[in-house]
């Protein structure tokens, strides 16, 4: 990852440039604005240290020219202590964050470090997109653990032929976005996708929105309604919550998936259709059915093909890339210049359990980014569930009887120090014979070891 440094003063220009070679970054050092700019246009670097004094040009402009060159590169402004304010102006500008004069090593490499991981998510997930090779897909779509990529990979298929699919899945998952994801990539994309929730309607209600109904078909049918069959002609129409739906209404649904016909209500002729139906629930359908509360037949036309959601807590691997997509769209709901969070919060966020999903998790970095009073979401930022469960994290260490206690650390020197036990009599503070004997006690000394003292 190629990092430029802007700094007038070799000294400290030098210094900057050491801690970042040790981190591996590739570095190039420049005393002016000008060279820079020239050296930019011929290649892009992802990372620019920028100070604001220089001496042919402000750290602003350079700012700016970098930022309209490459609005992905990640400026951290140097200032001197007079200008904060002007660093402060720097970030709401685009700037990643800025540093003291003089540069602290530590410093150097956080942010540098922080820039490193926003860049790479940012281009994991243009790698997706662009192996998915549709935009639109991807618009709300997060994810590269294996289990996403199997989902992608259903979802390429499922677009290209035009049968019946049943999204099985906890709320929160993205049932909605999969099933647009399906539409958007199958050549149904040019007509219309509609969603209807089964859930929580009568009976009535539900086949006047599904089927329409002629002018006077019912008391107050004071004019003709096209339903929603109707009204996804040519496109796709997702039905959530179908576990939800009425027993007659199921009959009712059943006739169209077969027929591939509705009447309206209040009508005897039949209007041919050409849509797709995809249903979603977070119902177990084959236990309804087993029950009697979902038709058989019906779950059978519907699950064509079927296709489970993984719950976020089975895609760990994504939470870091959620976390980092959700923060750019509410920075930009609420005009905030959050970049990223604390490495507390990220642990305490990838060990989260989230009942509700996806959408838990967007909904927490949401209160986040409009609490946070920091460039960094910190744990008092985040709902008190969150305290509390890292509260029981931190207590939930079981009690151990003392030799349990005493083995366990023995071990932990052990394997620390490489089984060297001269070092790790001096760690514990025990004569090396009595080291010895404990090991023996405990089963830690290897076979060749166990025959004498070592």
């Amino acid at each position: 990852m190629r990092v430029a440094v802007i700094d007038d003063e070799k000294i400290a220009g030098q210094l900057v440039k050491r801690v970042l070679d040790e981190e591996g970054f590739e570095v190039e050092l420049f005393q002016a604005g000008t060279p820079f700019l020239t050296r930019m246009r011929q290649m892009p670097f992802a990372i620019v240290f920028i100070d604001l004094e220089l001496p042919d040009m402000n750290g602003l402009t350079i700012l700016n020219e970098v930022k309209r060159f490459c609005e992905d590169t990640e400026a951290i402004i140097i200032t001197g202590h007079g200008s904060v304010e002007t660093a402060l102006d720097a970030t709401q500008k685009g700037a990643f964050h800025y540093i003291h004069k003089p540069c602290k090593r530590h410093d150097i490499r956080l942010l540098a470090s922080l820039a490193r991981e926003k860049i790479k998510l940012q281009e994991e997930n243009r790698k997706l997109k662009s192996a998915m090779g549709n935009d639109n897909l991807m618009a709300n779509f997060v994810g590269a653990s294996p289990a996403m990529q199997e989902i992608f990979a259903m979802i390429k298929k499922l677009a290209m032929v035009n049968c019946n699919v049943l999204l099985q899945a906890e709320t929160g998952t993205g049932k909605q976005i999969v099933a647009r994801a399906i539409h958007n990539l199958s050549p149904r994309n040019g007509h219309p996708f509609i969603y209807f929730n089964c859930g929580g309607f009568t009976e009535e209600l539900i086949s006047s929105e599904l089927f329409g109904h002629e002018k006077g078909a019912f008391t107050g049918a004071s004019h003709t309604k096209i339903g929603l069959f109707e009204a996804a002609e040519g496109g796709t129409l997702l039905l959530d919550e179908i576990g939800e739906m009425p027993a007659s209404m199921q009959v009712k649904l059943l006739h169209v998936l077969q027929e591939r016909q509705i009447m309206r209500v209040g009508s005897t002729k039949p209007i041919d259709l050409d849509i797709r139906i995809i249903a979603a629930t977070n119902r177990d359908l084959r236990e309804a059915v087993k029950k009697g509360i979902f038709r058989e037949d019906l779950f059978f036309r519907l699950n064509v093909v079927g296709l489970h959601l993984p719950r976020l807590a089975e895609r760990g691997d994504d939470i870091p890339l959620f976390i980092s997509h959700f923060i750019d769209k509410f920075n930009l709901a609420f005009n905030k210049q959050i970049t990223g969070v604390s490495p507390q919060v990220m642990q305490l966020l990838t060990a989260y359990p989230y009942p509700g999903n996806v959408r838990e998790l967007e909904n927490i970095i949401q209160r986040a980014v409009a609490l946070a009073d920091t460039k960094r979401i910190q744990v008092r930022d985040l709902p008190a569930r969150l305290r509390e469960f890292a509260d029981n994290v931190a207590t939930s260490e079981p009690l151990l009887p003392l030799e349990d206690v005493e083995k366990k650390h023995i071990a932990t020197v052990l394997e620390r120090t490489n089984y060297n036990k001269n070092l790790a009599s001096v760690i514990l503070n025990l004569p090396r014979t009595t080291l010895w004997r404990r090991m023996k006690k405990f089963g830690l000394l290897s076979p060749d070891q166990d025959s004498e003292e070592n």
